[in-house]
């Protein structure tokens, strides 16, 4: 009797914990509870456990007792020994909003919120663009003419991207812009960037962090009108100052100054600034007509007040005003985007040229802020994201065309592995632009989620170019006009580096930032420790404080049951072949909210610095959220059964990194004994997640070595050559494999040989005359030979060099088409 009473105490506070009831239910569960026992005559050691739970939870209900015992002692150490928070740090936390990442935070996401999001879609006009001006633009762009002979685009590129308003697509159209969506923009970055590296960099800046979008946020009413409608149609030709040689990923030490004073300006004496910067890394600083710049502005004579120290500041900086220099550039490796530094020496400026006027003086770095939450998200997820298309459509197509040992390599165990890789991860990489898009063009501006976007789809696109290196061998290490992977490879490290260079985003921005914004108890918490009003303080405090306590036993008891059950005592949204993911990540996300605040507890402030940890769990987010978009990904394309092997690839792949990225952080607690019973709560059945098997890689890597309806939506919104260019060749051969691939079997079964670009001619002839192909037949065999040997051929460069032009590259000669 007692054993059993004292079971059901157990299960029934557990199940009311695990539900999060209030402590008000679970006060009146125990005192029934104690009250039944003392009725059943009980032993006085369970009535005694329980008559003291009822008073401690009793106290502990009433807020008033609660706060006079408990929370006001705890609250006077807390805002004691915490830390205080700069403004810089404050107005970072406080840029955008959040949005599935704090459901991942919550320990039990709400589904619905997620599959209801709207599907993504383009407009009309936004896929006209597309069809037209940019699918124009990409036949107009010669990758190797433009990085390795005229280190810039065309004049024709130039004028044609100008005169379609490329530099407008974020400005309204009521300014003369184009005004798409999101998705607009970041369909319109990856179909160029599928083409060329150069040409996407060159339109995507002016549609990201710069002029146009902090004018159209913070610009007065008649810098809006002024300038908008020069940016649209190309007359002025934005950059953007952050970085100098003092300040990059901590750009807000920046030494560029402004000093408030007064100058002369159009004849008349005005008050402005003086300004002096040297800024480097500068997209389009070399043919910029304006600078959006980022400074420190100073009042040291209180022409503004009595503040001396203003704060960042953002201006706009016409390239013509004295003082300014930006007469050099630099060569991003692999690309020949326009970038280098400006800078400007005693630069007098009105009052006027700051954005959103004087008012706006120190308000720069929220501006900056705010407007990075959701340009981080579109440009450089699309161009990673059409990096990892190209690779599936061109390393698929080259691993079918390619033969060694009589077979296409693509059929080998050991290429399948990487084709795998390239496939699922460009499936994860989608779905994730996707997801977070669609949220973009809802309201959203979820600075958590950009961070991790531009993190995720960078490393990703650089995972998959390396897997498709590896794959081409000796075809991607030979320079040429006929490499189409080389530039991209080289350029990489650009995308990695730039808005938040990738070490410092997922160590320190991603977790870092996510855990504040998100977890619903945090920042409630440390907010109250800075409050003026103590009394409100205290009471916002105390309600944080239990709120956070219920919370993380919310998520132990979840871990441990659905870690039992593998999710089995939850729900799945929808009824399909992945519905057991929905179970599984409920499990991780209860697990991963769990060692969070076991994390904080034994790190507390120290935390900030144990970037490996944050690291760690900064994968545990990432790859939440992009298996959440695989399951949206999923539902939004109609549930395709072709699908299926990309999306459980990239689940399994995701659930087991986010296991073993826990197991990580679990090990590195600093009690052996808090080490045994987190992972015991946390992973209760051991690991129980595994990466994907042989044979679903198989499966997903024969996906790129043929032409079905799963790679077409894999690939969609890429640029498709069909000239006689690297990657139209590739395309060519890859059709015309397929196509003649039966007859080339008929042949090898009847005369015992593999076809190839040497022999088609004799065996295609004896074919006919056996009467098992006809002419037509024969020809296209040797077609397909002839676009294969010319795809695998490597370019070859006249030696010494003053025999022909710099530059000039010689194909060897295939077989003719008469072959």
């Amino acid at each position: 009797m007692n054993w059993l009473l004292a079971l059901l105490l157990l299960a029934g506070t557990l199940f009311l914990v695990y539900h999060r009831s209030s402590l008000v239910i679970v006060t009146l569960f125990t005192a029934i509870f104690t009250a039944a026992a003392i009725w059943l005559k009980a032993s006085m050691l369970l009535v005694l456990i329980g008559a003291i739970s009822v008073l401690i939870l009793g106290i502990l209900a009433i807020q008033p007792l609660r706060k006079a015992l408990v929370s006001n002692h705890i609250f006077a150490v807390f805002r004691r020994i915490m830390p205080s928070i700069s403004d810089t740090e404050r107005e970072a936390l406080e840029a955008g909003t959040v949005w599935w990442d704090a459901e991942l935070f919550s320990g039990r996401p709400k589904w619905n919120k997620l599959l209801d999001a709207p599907k993504p879609s383009l407009s009309e006009r936004e896929q006209a663009f597309l069809d037209g001006p940019v699918e124009t633009l990409c036949k107009m762009l010669d990758a190797w003419e433009i990085v390795e002979n005229r280190r810039d685009l065309s004049e024709e590129a130039w004028q044609f991207i100008k005169e379609h308003r490329f530099f407008s697509m974020i400005i309204p159209e009521e300014h003369g812009g184009l005004g798409f969506s999101a998705q607009g923009n970041s369909a319109v970055v990856t179909k160029l960037a599928s083409c060329d590296v150069t040409a996407a960099v060159t339109v995507m800046v002016p549609n990201s962090l710069g002029p146009g979008e902090l004018l159209m946020d913070f610009g007065t009413e008649q810098q809006k009108n002024y300038y908008l409608p020069r940016l649209a149609d190309g007359r002025e030709i934005p950059c953007f100052g952050l970085t100098s040689p003092s300040a990059g990923s901590d750009a807000a030490s920046m030494v560029d100054s402004g000093i408030v004073c007064k100058g002369i300006y159009q004849g008349e004496e005005t008050l402005g600034l003086r300004l002096n910067w040297n800024k480097r890394y500068i997209t389009l600083a070399p043919v910029a007509t304006l600078i959006g710049l980022a400074f420190k502005a100073y009042d040291p004579e209180g022409l503004l007040g009595d503040k001396e120290d203003l704060g960042i500041t953002c201006a706009l900086v016409p390239v013509d005003t004295p003082g300014v220099d930006n007469s050099t550039r630099h060569f991003p490796i692999g690309s020949a985007f326009m970038n280098g530094p400006t800078r400007g020496n005693d630069v007098f400026i009105p009052m006027d040229y700051i954005i959103g006027g004087q008012q706006r003086i120190g308000q720069g770095w929220s501006m900056l802020m705010h407007a990075l939450s959701a340009g981080r998200a579109i440009s450089l997820p699309g161009l990673g994201t059409a990096g990892a298309k190209m690779c599936s459509r061109l390393t698929g197509a080259y691993a079918r065309i390619r033969r060694q040992f009589k077979i296409p390599i693509g059929y080998f165990e050991g290429v399948e592995e990487p084709l795998a890789r390239i496939a699922g991860n460009t499936y994860r990489m989608d779905a994730a632009r996707l997801l977070t898009l669609v949220s973009l063009d809802e309201g959203e501006k979820p600075s958590v989620l950009s961070a991790l976007l531009k993190y995720q789809l960078t490393e990703g696109n650089r995972q998959c170019i390396n897997d498709a290196m590896d794959i081409h061998g000796g075809k991607g290490i030979i320079q040429g006009p006929n490499n189409y992977l080389g530039h991209a490879y080289m350029a990489i490290p650009i995308a990695i580096t730039v808005e938040g260079a990738n070490i410092l985003t997922r160590c320190m921005i991603v977790f870092g930032q996510g855990v504040i914004r998100c977890h619903p108890w945090l920042l409630l918490e440390m907010e109250s420790a800075s409050m003026p009003d103590i009394k409100k303080a205290a009471s916002q405090f105390d309600r944080a404080l239990f709120g956070h306590i219920g919370y993380t036993l919310s998520n132990l008891a979840r871990s441990f049951f659905l870690g039992l059950t593998n999710g089995g005592l939850t729900r799945a949204p929808v009824s399909n072949e992945l519905s057991h993911y929905y179970r599984r990540i409920n499990h991780l996300s209860a697990a991963f909210c769990f060692v969070n605040d076991i994390v904080l507890t034994v790190f507390g402030g120290g935390f900030k610095f144990k970037e490996k940890i944050s690291g760690r769990l900064a994968d545990v987010l990432s790859h939440l959220y992009m298996a959440c978009a695989v399951l949206k990904r999923f539902e939004d394309t109609g549930r395709p059964a072709e699908d299926l092997p990309l999306a459980r690839w990239a689940l399994r792949d995701s659930l087991y990194t986010i296991q073993e990225q826990l197991v990580g952080v679990i090990r590195h607690l600093r009690n052996p004994l808090l080490v045994f019973c987190t992972r015991l709560i946390t992973f209760p059945r051991g690991r129980q997640y595994h990466p994907p098997s042989d044979y679903l890689g198989k499966r997903v890597a024969r996906i790129l070595l043929s032409d079905n309806k799963a790679r077409d939506r894999l690939i969609e919104g890429t640029f498709h050559s069909e000239a006689d260019d690297a990657t139209g060749l590739v395309n060519q051969a890859f059709v015309a494999a397929l196509a003649t691939a039966d007859l080339e079997k008929q042949i090898r079964a009847s005369f015992k040989r593999v076809v190839s670009p040497y022999n088609c001619k004799e065996l295609t002839g004896l074919a006919m005359q056996s009467g098992i192909i006809d002419q037509q037949q024969a020809d296209a065999i040797c077609e397909a030979q002839r676009l294969a040997l010319a795809v695998i051929n490597v370019d070859e460069f006249p030696w010494p060099p003053e025999h022909a032009e710099l530059g000039t590259a010689e194909t060897p000669a295939a077989p003719s088409k008469a072959a």
